[in-house]
């Protein structure tokens, strides 16, 4: 019989057993075929977003004003439904892997890997050749759309790497962290505003309209939503929706009337719901901590 030290590493039959463990190696590496498909197919969106932002540069400093048949407007286009469609995958394989039960520690670093691709590098790209481009008017928007979109990519990836950090199973976690919301705006929610407002400067460029002064705010609007992924601030996430979800009759009616207002009113009604979203989570921030302060004064 061979007796091993504490520090020998486990026989293979041992190391089968507690394949349980997530901080099993062979557990923590397995890498499960549809959750990480979903997560390479957010992946590819991202990257083919990315190419599609270059494209449009190109297409804007041409001649023609084309690039290999495209305008500028349709590469920017495609880039947005490029990341809507990293959305959808990003929202499959954390829902894939729940259901079957088949988390596990590479699934979630391959998704934050992902996800700074296809919500960080791709919206940064959108935010500093587009929303705060010359083209609006404003000189300066040239000093900070590079950097701006450079603070929102650094913001979106430590967010990613702050959400690896909490949700670590050796991580004792209070009530707080139970209750299902993200700390901070997610980074999918936060390059959908930015996409939502690609698309409503596009319809407007249609329209032989702008924004004029009222463009001034975009930059605020920009930095806003970099900082809200590192705040404090709690937005609802809806892992816990699934088909056994019930729910009150006031707010099934709320629901289909913002999805018949964003089939109405399309990107105007996107845009709406995304500062919704983000405005909710920080007016029930503020409502909380004044409820907080009231509570420990005594009143």
């Amino acid at each position: 019989m061979t007796f091993l030290g504490p520090d020998a590493p486990l026989p293979y039959d041992a190391d089968f057993a507690h394949r349980d463990d997530p901080y099993n190696v062979t557990q923590a590496s397995r890498i499960y075929f549809l959750p990480n498909l979903m997560t390479a197919g957010n992946l590819f969106c991202g990257f083919v977003a990315i190419v599609s932002c270059i494209q449009a540069r190109l297409a804007e400093s041409s001649f023609s004003g084309e690039y290999l048949g495209s305008s500028a407007a349709d590469l920017y286009r495609h880039a947005v439904g490029y990341i809507i469609a990293a959305a959808v995958f990003d929202s499959l394989d954390g829902r894939l892997a729940r259901l079957g039960g088949r988390e596990s520690l590479f699934g979630a670093e391959f998704d934050s890997l992902a996800d700074v691709v296809s919500f960080g590098v791709a919206p940064a790209l959108l935010m500093s050749f587009l929303i705060l481009a010359p083209s609006q008017g404003f000189p300066w928007f040239r000093d900070i759309g590079w950097l701006l979109g450079f603070v929102y990519l650094l913001c979106a990836a430590m967010r990613l790497a702050r959400f690896n950090v909490i949700t670590n199973p050796l991580l004792g976690r209070g009530k707080k962290e139970l209750t299902g919301d993200f700390v901070g705006l997610p980074v999918p929610a936060a390059a959908l505003t930015v996409v939502s407002v690609v698309l409503f400067l596009l319809r407007l460029a249609e329209a032989d309209k702008s924004l004029n002064r009222a463009a001034l705010g975009l930059p605020f609007l920009m930095g806003l939503i970099a900082y809200l992924m590192m705040s404090g601030v709690r937005y609802p996430s809806g892992k816990n929706v699934d088909l056994q979800t019930k729910t009150k009759i006031r707010t099934f009616v709320i629901v289909l009337a913002a999805l018949a207002l964003a089939v109405v009113f399309e990107e105007v009604a996107f845009l709406g719901l995304c500062l919704a979203y983000i405005f909710f989570g920080l007016i029930r921030h503020w409502r909380r901590r004044r409820l907080r302060l009231r509570t420990a004064k005594g009143l």
